[in-house]
This record gives C-alpha cells, sequence and structure tokens, in this order.
C-alpha cells in the first residue's frame, strides 16, 4: 500500500451488555451479551455468525464503539492497550448494512472526500491521490470512478457497487481495523461473491476484518478464516477457525453427543444454524454455550487473549493530539466543497424553487395588486407594513420547506459521517448556510423584482 499502517488486534475479556428496561416492568434491565471472549487478528477475516436476535450486531457494536447507551462491562484491549474511544476511531472503520453516501457525488469524489477529513494533514495531496487510485483497484472501482453514487433503488449505482463504495470510503481513510456489518445481504450470488472478493483484497492488505453475516452460501462461508458463533441469548457457541472446507467447525459439532451428522454438499452455515438451533437444543437437551466453555478449544481462545493483551514490545499506546485529523478550516472547506457540487449537480431542485418562487410572487403580487400606491391615513400606512411583513413571511417559510426534502438525504449522511470523526457540527452547518447564499440570493431578487412592482411600492424615498 501507498500509505503504511499500524496492524492492530482486538482482544475482549467478559464482555456483558445490558440495557434499561422502562418504567413499569419488573425487569430492571436485559442482558443481550454475556462472558463475550474472544479476539480479532490482521490478516485473518472473521465472520461474526448466529440466528436473528443472538446478538452479533450487538456485538459488533460494542467492540466498535457504536453502542452509546446501555451498560457495558468486560475488558477491550486494541493492540494490548485498553481501548480509548476518540484514539480507536482514528483507527478503525465501520461499513454499515445500509449503504448511506452522497448522492450527488461520483465514486471518485466520494473517496477524495473521506480521505481529505479522514487522512493526516502531513499527508501531501499527491500521495492521496495515489493512495486513493490504489483504494479503487483494490475495490475493483476503478471502472465506475466517473458513475454518479445516486439515490438506492432510484438510480445510480447497483446494490453490490454501493456496497463496495462503502467499503472503499472506509478504506481510504488507511484504518487498521475494519467491522462490515451483513456486507452481502440482499445481493444475489453474483453480487456477493463480488463483494467478499473486495473483502479478501482488504484483508489481503494485513487488515483486521470482521464481518457479520446472515445465513450465508457455501462459497461465501468458506472465504472466511475464522468464525465466532452466537446463540440466542448473546452467548458464544463456538470461536476458531473454519478450516479447509468448513472442516475444523463441522468436526468440532459432530463430535458432541447428539448432534446430527452433516449432509453430503450441504452448506456447513446452513447445518450450524440448524443443529444449534433453540429448538434443536430442546429436543437434544444440549446447551451448546456450555459445551463450549468446557471445551479445550475454549481454553485455547483464553490464552490466546491473555497473549494479545499484553503490549508487543517497543509499541506504543494510542496516541493522537487532535480530536479530528483536520482542522477546522479544512473541515469547513471540504463540506462546502460537497455541498457546492451536490447544489450543482441538483438543477430539478434548484429550478424548482426558482419557478416555485415566480408563480408564488405573480399570485402575492395579484392579492395584494397597487396596496402601496394608496397610503393616505395611518390605517393605510398599516396594511403596507402588513403587506411587507406578510412577503417576507411567506418568502421565509417557502424557503425552508421546499429544501427539506433536500436536507432531508443529507441528514443521514453527515449522522455516519460526524460518528466517523469527519468533521465538527458547526463545520458542516457553516458550509451548509454559506452555500445556500448564492441561491438565495437569487430567489429573493426575483421575488422582489415581481412582488415590488405589482404591489405598487415606490422606487425612492423621493
Amino acid at each position: 500500500m501507498v500509505l503504511p499502517f499500524q496492524p492492530l488486534t482486538v482482544a475482549f475479556r467478559d464482555v456483558q451488555y445490558y440495557v434499561n428496561i422502562p418504567m413499569g416492568f419488573k425487569q430492571k434491565k436485559v442482558q443481550l451479551l454475556s462472558d463475550i471472549t474472544g479476539a480479532f487478528r490482521p490478516g485473518i477475516l472473521t465472520a461474526l455468525m448466529g440466528v436473528s436476535g443472538a446478538g452479533k450486531t450487538t456485538l459488533m457494536d460494542v467492540l466498535s464503539g457504536r453502542k452509546t447507551g446501555g451498560i457495558i462491562e468486560g475488558e477491550i484491549r486494541i493492540g494490548g492497550y485498553l481501548k480509548v474511544q476518540d484514539a480507536y476511531a482514528r483507527v478503525s472503520g465501520y461499513c454499515e448494512q445500509t449503504d448511506i453516501h452522497t448522492p450527488h457525488l461520483t465514486v471518485e469524489e466520494s473517496l477524495i472526500y473521506s480521505a481529505w477529513l479522514r487522512l493526516p494533514s502531513y499527508i501531501d495531496s499527491e500521495t492521496k491521490a495515489s493512495f486513493i487510485n490504489e483504494v479503487l483497484e483494490t475495490i475493483e472501482l476503478d471502472e465506475i470512478k466517473d458513475s454518479i453514487v445516486g439515490i438506492a433503488g432510484v438510480n445510480g449505482l447497483s446494490t453490490e457497487q454501493r456496497k463496495r463504495l462503502t467499503i472503499a470510503v472506509e478504506l481510504v481513510a488507511n484504518p487498521s481495523i475494519m467491522f462490515m456489518d451483513e456486507p452481502t445481504t440482499g445481493l444475489d450470488a453474483r453480487a456477493a461473491a463480488i463483494v467478499m472478493r473486495a473483502v479478501k483484497n482488504v484483508v489481503e492488505t494485513g487488515r483486521t476484518v470482521v464481518c457479520t453475516i446472515h445465513q450465508p452460501s457455501i462459497h461465501i462461508f468458506e472465504a472466511f478464516d475464522e468464525l465466532i458463533l452466537m446463540k440466542t441469548g448473546g452467548r458464544i457457541i463456538y470461536s476458531g477457525p473454519l478450516g479447509q472446507n468448513s472442516s475444523r467447525v463441522i468436526q468440532y459439532f459432530q463430535n458432541i453427543p447428539g448432534v446430527p451428522k452433516i449432509k453430503d454438499k450441504y452448506n456447513p452455515a446452513t447445518w450450524m444454524l440448524d443443529v444449534t438451533s433453540k429448538s434443536a437444543e430442546a429436543q437434544t437437551s444440549i446447551d451448546f454455550a456450555d459445551v463450549y466453555e468446557t471445551s479445550t478449544l475454549y481454553k485455547e481462545n483464553i490464552e490466546l487473549v491473555k497473549q494479545l493483551s499484553s503490549p508487543p514490545p517497543d509499541s506504543k499506546e494510542l496516541e493522537f493530539p487532535t480530536r479530528f485529523p483536520q482542522n477546522g478550516w479544512e473541515q469547513f472547506k471540504a463540506c462546502l466543497w460537497k455541498q457546492h457540487l451536490s447544489y450543482w449537480r441538483s438543477p430539478s431542485y434548484n429550478l424548482a424553487r426558482f419557478f416555485f418562487f415566480s408563480v408564488s410572487s405573480v399570485i402575492f403580487g395579484i392579492l395584494f395588486w397597487q396596496r402601496g400606491t394608496k397610503i393616505n391615513n395611518q390605517q393605510d400606512l398599516f396594511n403596507a407594513l402588513g403587506v411587507m411583513y406578510s412577503a417576507l413571511f411567506f418568502f421565509g417559510i417557502n424557503s425552508c420547506s421546499s429544501i427539506l426534502p433536500f436536507i432531508s438525504i443529507q441528514r443521514t449522511v453527515m449522522y455516519r459521517e460526524m460518528f466517523a470523526g469527519m468533521y465538527s457540527s458547526w463545520a458542516y452547518s457553516f458550509a451548509q448556510v454559506i452555500i445556500e447564499i448564492p441561491y438565495l440570493l437569487g430567489v429573493a431578487l426575483l421575488y422582489v423584482m415581481i412582488t415590488y412592482p405589482m404591489i405598487g411600492f415606490y422606487w425612492s424615498a423621493y
């Protein structure tokens, strides 16, 4: 890679997660994760699997620091040091299940924007450009780098291309650790294979990559190196390597008395979920979590976690002098650049505003036709002032209501970017205000040029 990075391990021990129950219920809190111990290592693709409600996404959110509510207990270490969220956020990336991107940027511009705000300020523009091109090639997006992202399900990129863009936007920040929430969900077999090929390319760079996955095909499942399998209630029932053709995990479960053998050419992932389901546990009277905690595999994992909980020699704790990679001025410029492109590439939105205000100003002028010329007494003056107030109020309300659909699309993008530590709220807000000024100024001039003479106000004070 053009930019070096520090390979980091993630070791966690006895992690518990509780959520508080609203008043009126007997229980005060519910436990979603119970005694979770394990580790993620560089260059190894780890799958988090389990039935719906097992807690796989909850575990990943807890480990990545996305869970801000509830009660988290236990120990999480990054590179052997206790996790400090502000520093951890700078070396980790999170690919959400929902692909959230600015629809008016191209693929390459999306990466430029992410690199601008997330890479350290000391990296020069040429190195950034080279790294962006390398990421485009790694994720196989170089052929569509000039395509507009668009709105999901409406226009622009396909679902599979959006998934890869989500990975690329995080990878361009040069993280040491990447979390991916169900990257293949909603994709057909071909699209899922393309996405997994991109994920494997990321792993081959030496990064620590963790994916939650739900009922994968046999080819997708066997692309992983290690597996953490969870059961309902947030407990681990297997944590270890898959082995060639899933041999290690199949052997582990088939060695448990009462577990039926896997059929020939049957999907190991589907078989595991079937034999460890809640109904299967009830039939066989096997608690797979208890079986795992008494196994030699569990003891090996405990030893591994102990080893990874100690910092390597000559290593340093993650530490950054500032909260954000870029200063406030650079944040503002990047946000303004993105907003400018978004507005410029939304002619329908801007033309609709100009058309709407043209029509509304004509209607307003007809309603108050030549009221400004009939100022003969105090009441006429009050009426004229009321007309001016109504005109300003009407303009303000229309301006606010017309921008709401545009802002609602950008808002979800802003939440993702702010959580990733790309910029502060004031930088984004100030850029949004500044970019609106020329458009509102043009609309205001049009509004005044039509409304003012129709109402009959004087052009001069003399």
